[in-house]
């Protein structure tokens, strides 16, 4: 059994459950190697405390579960099967004829599948693995910070092409797509999150939509992107200035720059997460902008691009050696428009380091 695994099953003897049903797709892959997206299908790994545990997949995934290394039990269902009921008698045969404590992924188990478990077991309590999941992702291995390091890279790869990609009257799509096309050129199949390349006043909008929007002298273009790399994603944002920035642009990029560096400066092992973004908001609202900065100082990154922790100023926690996460402060004024600067960050025994490398200093580009 792997590491991960083991102390999976280690935590369920400790806290008596008769077994965890882990069924999001980054979970089943942190714990099994094996990446899927079943979409509606029931995908899901059964872990024991004192047993072997055995995954469910669509049967037309058994072949890539056995490619990725599993060594354990599959039950490979088809569409017209019921896998519950495959599900309840691979129980059966381990001596499972009363679940009575039973770990699930509670913020996203659909009721419908709980349901499924609770008929074949009616005595069931449920209990939450999320929790012990988080913590066993939180800290990434050195295996982990490699494939990290390399998304970081292509994100920056994106970043690069995109502001080289900028031409007037170039639309945000047509830019988008370069991106994308030349990412898939390096072997990239999947971006972690939809693209955004916002220009003008559409960059005042944190989470815009690209469309058909031209680009005209004097807008700020905003990137926002990453890639999934062996099953671990990136996100980067950079902001530029097309051919010329007027002091208002000037002066929001200047103070949203003072605030990442800020908030880098007290990344180390130790600080409260909650003072990261107390950090950022402190520059930016001093600065007058503070209604205009409106989401968190960022996320934790790993398998998912938006995972445990959430960097929110009420969050207690403290940052640890190998945890990975992103800083992005922002500004954001409508009809003007916006700058956001991000880079994806590890923790190390002394201080930090920014995976994502693409510079941060205010550049002005195109012909």
């Amino acid at each position: 059994m792997n590491q991960r695994l083991e102390q999976f099953s280690n935590w369920l003897k400790e806290t008596e459950q008769t077994f965890a049903f882990v069924h999001t797709s980054a979970n089943v892959f942190y714990l099994s190697n094996f990446n899927c997206e079943p979409h509606e299908r029931l995908l899901g790994l059964f872990v024991f405390p004192d047993q072997d545990p055995f995954l469910v997949c669509p049967g037309m995934e058994v072949s890539q579960v056995r490619d990725a290394g599993w060594k354990y039990d599959i039950i490979g269902h088809g569409d017209a099967d019921q896998p519950w009921d495959l599900i309840h008698s691979a129980l059966k045969k381990r001596g499972i004829d009363d679940a009575k404590q039973v770990s699930i992924e509670k913020e996203t188990l659909s009721y419908g599948r709980a349901e499924q478990l609770m008929k074949r077991y009616p005595s069931v309590k449920f209990n939450n693995a999320e929790d012990k999941l988080n913590e066993l992702r939180l800290i990434k291995d050195e295996e982990e910070l490699a494939i990290l390091r390399k998304a970081a890279e292509l994100a920056d790869f994106g970043v690069e092409t995109g502001v080289n990609a900028l031409r007037e009257g170039c639309t945000e799509m047509e830019v988008l797509a370069t991106i994308e096309y030349e990412l898939k050129k390096k072997g990239i199949r999947e971006m972690s999150f939809s693209t955004m390349v916002l220009f003008g006043e559409k960059s005042g909008q944190p989470h815009g939509n690209p469309g058909s929007r031209k680009l005209k002298k004097g807008d700020l273009v905003l990137f926002d992107l990453g890639v999934v790399l062996d099953g671990y994603c990136s996100d980067i944002t950079r902001t530029v200035a097309f051919q010329e920035v007027n002091d208002k642009q000037k002066e929001i990029y200047d103070i949203v720059l003072k605030a990442q560096l800020l908030t880098l400066d007290i990344s180390e092992p130790g600080t409260r997460l909650g003072d990261l973004d107390k950090k950022a908001r402190e520059v930016i609202t001093n600065a007058g902008y503070g209604e205009f900065f409106p989401h968190r100082i960022g996320h934790g990154i790993g398998i998912d691009v938006h995972e445990y922790p959430s960097m929110s100023e009420d969050n207690d926690h403290v940052l640890k050696t190998g945890m990975t996460y992103t800083i992005e402060p922002g500004i954001y004024l409508p009809e003007v428009g916006g700058v956001r600067i991000e880079d994806d960050v590890l923790v190390t025994k002394d201080g930090y380091e920014t995976l994502t490398k693409y510079p941060k200093e205010l550049q002005i580009v195109g012909n």
